[in-house]
């Protein structure tokens, strides 16, 4: 009876494993040779150029504040040179 039961088993365990036929439509994502791209593709590259624009824009906010703040900068020291040049 127990060795029924560990035959039963082994015989679950090694099941030959079935083999899935892969159907697709083509590919999808891959470049075609005359240049233009599928939905995926033309959708890809518009988030991607929607990233760049994104990232150069923060960049350019950044750069912008840092030129304000140098502007400040100068224009203190400006003042200061203007305060000591009047008390000579």
């Amino acid at each position: 009876m127990l060795s029924a039961t560990r035959l039963a088993t082994r015989r679950a365990a090694f099941s030959p494993i079935m083999s899935i036929r892969p159907y697709s439509d083509g590919a999808t994502g891959a470049p075609r040779p005359s240049g233009k791209g599928d939905s995926f593709t033309s959708r890809e590259k518009g988030a991607e150029d929607y990233y760049v624009r994104k990232h150069e824009a923060e960049q350019l906010a950044a750069l912008r504040e840092k030129l304000k703040a140098q502007k400040e900068h100068v224009s203190d020291l400006e003042s200061q040179i203007n305060d000591l040049t009047k008390k000579q």
